[in-house]
């Protein structure tokens, strides 16, 4: 995926005929049954509904005063007055729904157009990703939405994917739904694990949004204000390597290209987060996912192409030593505070109390 991105098929609403034909297209594919689940079908068991409603107020109405006309209390009046509200809160429900659903097809009819116009494949659902980066071991159930993907056809293309990321924490009334917006690049070479943390999407108090977080002994600093934009986590004694990779030319790019986003390099991939989705309906979006993937991608590439960890020592291999694969974490701030009150409790309070027994 490289140059001019054709996103003509955003720039207009797709046709009734468009989108009945990726009806009748994705009829067979599973992804699009799973994505249509969260637009159901409501029509026929509302309607039931609002029959059955209708049919128990006439036979109320009718059973006690015989169809003669109004009743002396207003009774009937008032069964009718409720039942034509709910008639019509009903036509309400009906639309909006139908209408979500049908936004839901209209918007798959242009990304499937879009897809297929710059040799990707879209896909509205998708189950957890096999991939290595700090988002996607998290929470469950994980799943991929409206994704676009180059599945690459000979050797000299590289897969790409962008798209949203969901996945499920905590339970009950803790239970939080989370969605990224992220990017994935294979590379070809095999790089030690580092992580750039993008200060502009930091939360309060300059916390990261990330869901996995690491030893602040991985941050090193690189030259010029590049650490005004980004935090750069390595492994330790990695740290050459990391200079190797992170050249003034990359660091530019990245900060005029890549700067509101997080980006992880790990195994043979680079990934690029941002902690709200992105609007895939937006030609900007993906001309600047485009941009991103023809600059920062492509030099990441470049500079990469004769990468040899020395502890391997030999090119062929394409492996990183178990040192460099994975940036060590650090225990959340909760969990920290959590074991603290757990220790002070059993020194100041029960060890002294089982001590007087």
């Amino acid at each position: 995926m490289t140059g001019h991105v054709d996103v003509s098929a955003l720039l207009e609403p797709p046709s009734k005929e468009a989108v009945a034909a990726l009806r009748v297209a994705a009829a067979s594919r599973p992804d699009y049954a799973r994505a249509a689940k969260a637009h159901p079908d409501v029509v026929g068991p509302i309607v039931g509904m609002l029959a059955l409603f209708l049919m128990a107020g006439i036979l109320v109405s009718g059973g006690r005063f015989g169809f003669h006309g109004a009743s002396a209390d207003g009774t009937v009046e008032r069964i009718l007055i409720v039942a034509a509200i709910f008639a019509m809160t009903l036509v309400i429900i009906v639309w909006r729904v139908l209408g979500r659903r049908n936004d839901a097809w209209r918007r798959w009819t242009q990304l499937d157009a879009l897809a297929r116009a710059n040799g990707m494949v879209f896909s509205p659902f998708g189950g957890a990703p096999d991939y290595p980066g700090a988002i996607f071991g998290v929470g469950e159930p994980r799943e991929v939405l409206d994704h676009l993907t180059v599945v690459p056809s000979n050797s000299t293309e590289r897969r790409l994917d962008y798209g949203t990321y969901r996945y499920t924490i905590g339970g009950g009334k803790n239970r939080s739904v989370k969605r990224w917006g992220y990017l994935a690049l294979q590379l070809d070479r095999a790089l030690p694990h580092m992580l750039l943390d993008a200060r502009a999407n930091n939360g309060l108090l300059g916390r990261t949004t990330l869901p996995t977080q690491f030893r602040r002994d991985q941050v090193l600093a690189l030259e010029g204000d590049f650490n005004e934009h980004f935090t750069l986590y390595c492994p330790r004694e990695y740290e050459r390597d990391a200079y190797y990779v992170f050249t003034p030319d990359l660091m530019a790019l990245l900060i005029d290209n890549a700067a509101p986003f997080d980006v992880e390099i790990i195994d043979r991939w680079m990934f690029v987060y941002s902690p709200e989705p992105f609007d895939l309906q937006s030609p900007t979006v993906h001309q600047r996912l485009r941009a991103i993937v023809d600059t920062v991608g492509a030099k990441t590439l470049s500079q990469t192409d004769r990468y040899v960890d020395e502890r391997i020592g030999e090119f062929a291999p394409n492996l990183i030593a178990p040192q460099g694969q994975r940036l060590k974490r650090r225990f959340p701030i909760g969990v920290v505070i959590g074991v603290a009150v757990v220790v002070a409790y059993a020194v100041f309070w029960l060890i002294p109390t089982m001590m007087r027994f």
